[in-house]
């Protein structure tokens, strides 16, 4: 089993339940376990000012799908939640299921990069990814520490927990 980070973000539809319906999605992945959720965060939107903030999370599996194989589910995934596919870059959106790590390994494929090209500047998933791991080094030789200490908040929240109710 590999161990990946998954990144969840919604700001259309309930984000809230969207992002605990894509959590629960991850939860049933073929030849995957759930091994953990962070809490849901709230964030500001990266791209156009003239929508919702965010919900935010990162969940932490382990898996034995290949990278393009759990691409293709998390994909799916979205899919099922209402995700429409735009050329609108950083717009809104139901649901977006980031492929952050799949474990030490780094991937170039004109479908996927690993590590993702922007988590090193996103509080929005560097903050719940050292919730889950606080030790972790990124494939690059980066501890996560040294990016979380250098990253700006910008208004980033806690919400609730990835199950509350």
């Amino acid at each position: 089993m590999i161990e990946v980070f998954v990144a969840v973000g919604s700001n259309l539809g309930n984000p809230i339940a969207q992002a605990r319906h894509a959590i629960m999605a991850l939860a049933v992945l073929p030849e995957s376990e759930l091994q953990q959720a962070s809490q849901l965060y709230g964030s500001r939107p990266m791209g156009p000012a003239d929508q919702p903030d965010y919900v935010n999370a990162v969940v932490r599996l382990h898996t034995q799908l290949g990278p393009l194989a759990l691409l293709d589910q998390l994909q799916k995934i979205e899919l099922e939640q209402g995700r429409v596919r735009k050329d609108e870059r950083w717009g809104p959106r139901t649901l977006d299921l980031d492929l952050l790590l799949y474990g030490e390994q780094v991937i170039q494929h004109e479908r996927l990069t690993v590590p993702h090209y922007g988590m090193k500047e996103r509080e929005f998933v560097l903050l719940p990814l050292a919730e889950l791991a606080p030790t972790l080094v990124l494939p690059c030789g980066t501890p996560l520490t040294e990016l979380v200490a250098r990253c700006p908040r910008n208004g980033l929240s806690i919400l609730a927990g990835a199950t509350d109710e």
